[in-house]
């Protein structure tokens, strides 16, 4: 089984990969951590991401594509893998199919934006052990104060209405075309494409997934 995942920030494609990953058995494969293992490993594609990195520049598409390429030639990816985070672009995913990295099925998680404003922006944090509330969800006993310490919770920069509401509009920009790009894949290739609504409970959003990849 080889899986994309798409969706706006928010949608909850993290959790929904880890899950879906150990349920088929297969690797999640996160560009970011491909590109820090092999800076770490001192390969020589590495030790080019690493200059250019060091530089402040952006990885370029073909060297992330090779890093992928490289990855899913590793044994425990003979059975399918999980591709979270990438691609993002037209441009990601032209060079995705041109390089020949298989895909079987693309699952976009589908959040009104209205729903992803609520979500991240109620969220609060407790810095200093990570705990997690929602002001409307889950809120903490006393109002922006962490349960255990009573210390003061947090609102992370990038969860403040402002900034989401910028990222959705790159996501729509960038990343949303791409449901288009691979719907048009479907009639030429054995590709499946399935839209799932990411809102509900967890456990929910998880049996919608594993029906539609089921009857699919």
């Amino acid at each position: 089984m080889k899986i994309i995942l798409l969706g706006p920030p928010g949608a909850g494609k993290g959790t929904q990969a880890l899950y879906l990953a150990r349920y088929y058995s297969i690797p999640l494969i996160v560009t970011g951590n491909i590109l820090r293992a092999a800076i770490q490993d001192g390969t020589p594609l590495g030790q080019k991401v690493k200059t250019i990195m060091a530089s402040g520049a952006l990885v370029p598409d073909d060297i992330v594509i090779d890093l992928v390429k490289n990855r899913i030639k590793d044994p425990d990816c003979a059975s399918g893998y999980l591709l979270d985070g990438f691609p993002r672009t037209i441009a990601q995913a032209e060079a995705l199919t041109k390089a020949g990295v298989a895909i079987d099925v693309v699952i976009e998680l589908c959040v009104a934006d209205q729903e992803i404003i609520s979500r991240l922006g109620g969220r609060r944090i407790h810095a200093a052990s990570g705990r997690t509330y929602h002001i409307a969800h889950q809120p903490p006993k006393i109002p922006e104060r962490d349960d255990l310490t009573g210390e003061p919770l947090i609102q992370r920069e990038d969860d403040k209405e402002h900034v989401v509401k910028k990222r959705l509009e790159v996501y729509h920009a960038q990343t949303k075309p791409l449901i288009n790009y691979y719907k048009n894949l479907i009639t030429p290739t054995k590709l499946r494409y399935l839209s799932i609504d990411g809102v509900g409970k967890l456990e929910e959003v998880q049996a919608r997934i594993i029906k539609a990849m089921a009857d699919s």
